[in-house]
């Protein structure tokens, strides 16, 4: 129950809000998936030493030419699994410090209060799903690799148990910290600005720290054990080697395919996410008013 001006009405539950908001990530991902591959075969081009991809039309097209159009959906369950862990987690908490602040201040929070709890929600849904964002950023670039080289997971569950049996428990976080950084920031943003403006959506954001975070945090999840030792030895290491053998401009890697990417992503997840919220209110609820999850 809720109280709205000294009435008290039925509002959905918390844990229906955690649900239905990694189901609406989920329905997205469906969606977005094959933007998500290019971003990522983009950011991974020129690990192997030679710059393999152009343009993300280059990638498109020798995706479609050498793998099919099926392998456009290539890490689709990790996708998933990443949307039921980070999506579900950053909403549930999002939603919970929103009802925390409207309990104790009986007011809905100002925008620098949105902000900060965004970045609360956003680093512990990244610490929450990076697992499955190490497995969705190997699958997508298998097929680059050699056919020696590839580790051919069958799906996410396959990925998990070969990754700890093979590299251990840790290695599921891999990249966390530049994983999390990219998170506080997004989740800054798209989660104030949508509870602020919720007929507005706010597809993409800054350019420059997302997409470089997200460049690191790509290459570390992808490395390899070479002779017994990792590829590389941290984010920093990343960013060096990446500045010093690729350029400066290789952090900007997939920004095409990101944007297109995040912007119908987020417009697609708050859209599900308000018919499912209509559609819980109108048929559990009784049709009382909407209250959605941010």
């Amino acid at each position: 129950m809720a109280l709205v001006y000294g009435v008290e009405k039925k509002t959905v539950p918390t844990y229906m809000k955690y649900v239905m908001g990694g189901t609406s990530g989920m329905l997205a991902t469906c969606i977005v998936q094959p933007m998500d591959l290019l971003k990522t075969r983009m950011q991974m081009s020129g690990t192997l030493g030679t710059r393999e991809y152009k343009s993300s039309y280059d990638v498109l097209s020798k995706v479609l030419k050498n793998e099919g159009i099926l392998s456009l959906y290539n890490g689709l369950s990790a996708g998933l699994m990443r949307q039921a862990t980070y999506t579900t987690a950053r909403m549930g908490v999002y939603q919970m410090e929103l009802d925390w602040y409207r309990k104790n201040y009986e007011s809905d929070p100002s925008l620098v209060a949105s902000m900060t709890m965004g970045v609360v929600a956003g680093g512990f849904g990244a610490m929450f799903g990076n697992p499955a964002e190490v497995a969705l950023v190997r699958m997508m670039s298998d097929n680059r690799l050699l056919p020696e080289d590839r580790r051919n997971y069958k799906h996410v569950g396959d990925a998990f148990v070969r990754i700890v049996k093979d590299e251990g428990v840790a290695t599921l976080w891999r990249g966390c910290m530049p994983t999390v950084g990219r998170a506080m920031v997004v989740n800054m943003v798209q989660l104030a600005s949508y509870s602020w403006m919720k007929d507005q959506f706010r597809g993409h954001l800054s350019e420059g720290l997302p997409l470089h975070l997200s460049a690191a945090m790509t290459r570390i999840q992808q490395m390899r054990t070479i002779d017994g030792k990792p590829e590389h030895s941290g984010t920093i290491d990343v960013l060096m080697k990446v500045l010093k053998n690729e350029g400066a401009l290789a952090m900007w890697k997939g920004f095409t395919p990101y944007l297109i990417r995040m912007g119908p992503h987020t417009v697609f997840s708050f859209v599900f996410l308000e018919q499912m919220n209509k559609a819980y209110n109108k048929h559990v609820l009784g049709d009382s008013p909407s209250d959605s999850t941010t």
